[in-house]
């Protein structure tokens, strides 16, 4: 009864002890992140409190386990103490990383509030994904080593496999070249600046924004809202364009094709008219002029600018709808029409046929 006792007072006071550190670490973390507002660290460690607690609970059991005198836990002493070592050194990799976490995603939030270049915030926010992801990568695969040390037939073969780790590293790089090829075109990406989370681009035909970035893949959502994960050595290898590269800004064309008949000058100021009513529209610049003609066409291009992609696909649209309305309702004779149907002559044809009409030659 006596050792029973000893077993809940040492679980029992482990608990309220790890209970009494939290609470005063996040009463600590509380009070620095009122007085520093302008860092989001404070708030951010404050997360880490599941971890911590987890880490001191398990530290002080495996501490103190062996001072208590009951005999199911002495006879599974080596299990316990194995088992307690395994979960410490899970929880110490828990809270590393979401310390390193917090000290990440703080910087970047600093950053992204004093900076006014989009584009600079979304390459820190690349690089800082791919930051956080590689100090993940490298606590879980030194704990993992870690905890394999702990057990003592891995300690044993740890000679012979340290002398063959040359040529199974080998092998591994051979069999592994794909892999480790998008591992090494991620870190080129992330540092290289070539494509950032939130950047517009155009790969393989298909419009659509960067939303993930990672070691070995680049998420792209498109317009209509599907993700096309591609692996990142494709923008290392192929040509893709980047429209969120040096300013969003960007110019557009809509083309029309047309009657030979057809106004161009009044329709160069429909398409001034239909921009001061578009919101999409920056106001930067604007254009309307044949481009091209052909036997029964010509092609009449018009140019817009808007301030980013979306905004020149909704400017685009707009114009090309108001200016074909336009055209239907005002000058139908304007719209390409088939050489052998009837057509509506324009007004100033219709002029001329009825002058010629009011001519009468001269009596004989």
């Amino acid at each position: 009864m006596n050792s029973f006792v000893r077993l809940l007072a040492v679980l029992g006071g482990s608990a309220v002890l790890t209970l009494v550190v939290g609470r005063l670490t996040d009463l600590l973390l509380r009070r620095a992140d009122a007085r520093h507002p302008e860092t989001p660290l404070w708030n951010m460690l404050r997360r880490c409190g599941p971890s911590l607690r987890v880490l001191l609970f398990t530290a002080m059991l495996r501490g103190a386990y062996r001072q208590i005198a009951w005999q199911p836990l002495r006879d599974h002493e080596a299990a316990v103490g194995q088992t307690l070592t395994l979960v410490l050194i899970g929880a110490g990799a828990w809270c590393v990383v979401g310390v390193a976490s917090a000290v990440v995603e703080s910087s970047y939030a600093r950053y992204a509030l004093g900076t006014r270049d989009p584009s600079r915030v979304r390459r820190v926010r690349t690089q800082v994904t791919l930051i956080r992801r590689i100090v993940t990568a490298v606590v879980a695969v030194v704990a993992a080593a870690a905890m394999l040390l702990t057990f003592p037939a891995f300690r044993a073969v740890g000679t012979s496999v340290l002398a063959s780790a040359g040529i199974i590293g080998i092998v591994a790089g051979v069999a592994a070249q794909s892999t480790l090829g998008n591992v090494f075109a991620g870190f080129q990406i992330a540092f290289g600046d070539m494509v950032r989370i939130g950047d517009t681009v155009v790969v393989d035909g298909e419009w659509g924004v960067v939303e993930e970035v990672t070691l070995t893949l680049v998420a792209v959502r498109t317009w209509d809202e599907r993700r096309i994960t591609m692996p990142v050595s494709y923008f290392t290898s192929r040509p893709f364009e980047n429209w969120s590269r040096g300013g969003i800004q960007m110019t557009g064309t809509v083309f029309v094709h047309c009657d030979h008949t057809a106004p161009v000058a009044l329709m160069r100021e429909k398409l001034k008219e239909i921009l001061d009513g578009c919101e999409a529209w920056d106001g930067r610049g604007w254009d309307l002029a044949v481009t091209e003609a052909t036997p029964t066409t010509i092609v009449v291009r018009a140019i817009v600018t808007a301030k980013d992609p979306d905004l020149l696909w909704t400017a685009r649209c707009e114009v090309r709808e108001q200016l074909v309305a336009w055209l239907a309702e005002k000058h139908p004779y304007a719209l390409p029409r088939v050489a052998t149907a009837a057509a509506v002559p324009p007004p100033r044809a219709e002029a001329r046929a009825e002058a010629r009409t009011d001519v009468r030659p001269p009596a004989g």
